[in-house]
């Protein structure tokens, strides 16, 4: 998880429809992307039984369910486009049921105060990435705190905020490096990675993570054409937005180099035509013998 990956969040754009889920996967390989992540919630564990008796808003996302016999040929075909295959498990039978498939997990802003569903994700022992919106610095340590029998475990924090969308001068962008300050202590039980989970649907925003934070792993919502069941707030991204920002983003890494003060691979050839020092004309005496 050490490198640059930017994972795509299906959520629930798939519309309950297989074949829009496989077409969703292929936008974010087409986009430039590492990782896809769904998730795996039965809205009857995932809310109180009170408020599914009163609140008909939340017995219509039903609809909005994974099946379970999707996650087989999501996984394969994910991996078969190169990518990484991830989905939030947000019942704790659901960790069982992914592991065969999934390459790490992802939990949930809202469930970061469930210690028993990190350990089951720990006890796999793949990778966990874990957001923290709405969460106080001691909340996240309590997490890891939780967690330190599981050493040398992969975790990556998500600065993230649970607004959907979130203003972009809600970001906090630079909490990232509090966060680095206030979990420094538990590098020695774990492998730590820091990362931006978007909600801004902002360039900008994203281009800082990486850039001036330091991301190494950039989650945003991925809807396929505007019509998927989580567009409508606007929070979600298309694929040539952001596919754009990938490209723009993965040149930019690309021309920070190694920092090493050298002559670059293009100009090798061109050092010879430098003033020779001797008499100030280019180039190079020893250059100019191949024009006598």
């Amino acid at each position: 998880m050490r490198k640059l990956n930017f994972v795509a969040e299906i959520s629930s754009n798939h519309n309950h429809d297989l074949s829009r889920a496989m077409k969703l996967i292929e936008a974010a390989a087409d986009a430039g992307c590492d990782a896809v992540k769904f998730q795996l919630f039965k809205i009857d564990e995932l809310f109180a039984p009170e408020v599914m008796a009163n609140s008909e808003v939340h017995r219509a996302r039903r609809k909005w369910e994974l099946p379970l016999d999707f996650i087989p040929p999501l996984s394969a075909r994910t991996h078969e486009l190169g990518m990484e295959f991830s989905c939030t498990p947000f019942y704790l039978e659901a960790v069982k049921e992914l592991e065969p498939f999934v390459d790490f997990y992802k939990i949930a802003s809202y469930e970061l105060l469930w210690q028993n569903l990190f350990i089951a994700c720990a006890e796999t022992g793949k990778p966990l990435v874990f957001s923290t919106g709405m969460a106080s610095e001691a909340e996240i340590i309590d997490v890891l705190d939780g967690l330190q029998e599981y050493k040398g475990l992969d975790v990556t924090i998500l600065r993230c905020s649970s607004a959907y969308p979130t203003p972009v001068h809600e970001a906090n962008l630079s909490s990232i490096v509090s966060m680095q300050k206030a979990c420094k202590s538990q590098e020695k039980f774990f492998n730590i990675s820091y990362g931006w989970s978007d909600h801004t649907v902002s360039p900008a925003v994203i281009l800082s993570a990486v850039l001036k934070y330091g991301s190494r792993f950039i989650e945003f919502h991925l809807d396929l054409d505007g019509k998927g069941e989580e567009f409508g707030p606007g929070h979600c991204w298309l694929p040539h937005q952001i596919a754009s920002v990938i490209d723009i983003i993965r040149t930019a890494k690309m021309a920070e180099g190694s920092g090493v003060i050298e002559p670059g691979e293009s100009e090798v050839a061109d050092r010879l035509w430098r003033a020779d020092p001797s008499d100030g004309l280019r180039p190079f005496i020893s250059k100019r013998k191949e024009f006598k």
